[in-house]
């Protein structure tokens, strides 16, 4: 705990001037399994600011809000190719969760893409 906040110019908390909040370390580090977890974690690393990340550590417990979720999904957009929305972040909070989520979007998308397209044999013609 701080026993003063830091303040701006203006009076204001200095957000930039807090320390970065550390996360309670219940469970023993577990590393990224797979390539998924693996990009996840390296995001995370970088816009949290943190050295090691547990796939089952909670994106909001280690200091993740909105503003980072954002860009947590741009990087993993334009680095990965994946489209997550943001509220799947918000819904799946640890690592482990999150790597799922997206498995199971490009499992469906897979599928979809290999699915036989159907003939639609004859069609008539309309005047519009």
């Amino acid at each position: 705990m701080l026993s003063t906040l830091p303040l701006t110019a203006n009076g204001k908390v200095d957000r930039n001037a807090l320390p970065r909040p550390k996360a309670d370390i219940q469970h023993r580090l577990v590393p990224p399994r797979t390539q998924t977890e693996e990009i996840i974690a390296g995001i995370w690393s970088e816009v949290l600011g943190i050295e090691q990340v547990s796939i089952y550590d909670n994106f909001f417990d280690l200091g993740g809000h909105s503003l980072l979720a954002t860009q947590v999904t741009t990087r993993l957009r334009d680095r990965a190719g994946i489209e997550l929305p943001l509220r799947d972040l918000f819904a799946q909070h640890t690592l482990a969760s999150l790597a799922q989520t997206i498995e199971k979007m490009r499992l469906a998308l897979e599928q979809l893409q290999s699915a036989p397209a159907k003939e639609l044999g004859d069609r008539e013609e309309f005047e519009l």
